[in-house]
């Protein structure tokens, strides 16, 4: 499955490269929502909620009810996941919380089958807070110990976030050898070529910059 990603930012649709540094805009955000209207899943990240410096709560709640997407960005307590699903969010994306108790009471309050955890990696160890803090510890080595909590995960390789040079094929083959949940891969997808073989191995792909910069066309994505 493809899903197209639509981030936000002050109120705005937003690329990022590695987290950091906006490398353009998109579209008003529900005209991007028109254009993914082809996609059977939309992924909406609220990048002011990850970073703790706000929300677009608003805008999530729209899209959400407009689409099905998966919504993540600063879910770290229980009330703000069961907001999302009562806000109309299919399935809800935790990211820091996951490495903490709150992800359990989580999956209780709202459904395991709810949950997707994110598995963010920069320079091999998984990193937090929106990306501005590493942990000690590897994707691979904790991977196998949430899966109870969650239906699958979302990981991103952060080294080539938004930067357009394609992403790392072997550590997304290493992920899906150590767990037999959904996968969906993000970070520098750049080719055809590269979603064919995530695809292959049975790993969803989310993109982004490809998508916006014109690199990878709707047209042909959608027809896979």
């Amino acid at each position: 499955m493809i899903i197209p990603c639509i981030d936000l930012m002050d109120g705005k649709v937003v690329q990022l490269v590695q987290g950091r540094d906006k490398a353009l805009e998109g579209d008003a955000p529900l005209e991007m929502l028109a254009k993914f209207a082809g996609f059977p899943e939309i992924q909406v990240i609220d990048l002011d909620a990850a970073m703790g410096r706000g929300e677009n709560a608003g805008l999530v709640e729209t899209l959400a009810s407009r689409a099905k997407c998966r919504v993540g960005g600063g879910v770290r307590t229980v009330e703000r996941a069961r907001g999302l699903v009562e806000a109309g969010a299919h399935r809800v994306i935790v990211g820091t919380a996951a490495f903490s108790p709150v992800l359990a009471e989580i999956a209780r309050e709202i459904g395991r089958e709810r949950v997707i955890v994110a598995l963010d990696s920069k320079g091999g160890r998984v990193v937090v807070k929106g990306w501005k803090e590493a942990t000690e510890f590897s994707a691979e080595e904790v991977i196998g110990r949430l899966e109870e909590h969650c239906s699958g995960f979302l990981c991103t390789y952060v080294d080539k976030e938004g930067m357009m040079q394609g992403t790392d094929l072997e550590w997304f083959r290493r992920l899906r050898a150590a767990t037999a949940r959904e996968l969906t891969a993000a970070g520098g997808i750049t080719t055809m070529e590269e979603i064919r073989e995530l695809s292959a191995m049975g790993i969803h792909c989310a993109v982004g910059m490809a998508v916006y910069t014109g690199r990878l066309e709707l047209a042909e994505l959608a027809r896979l």
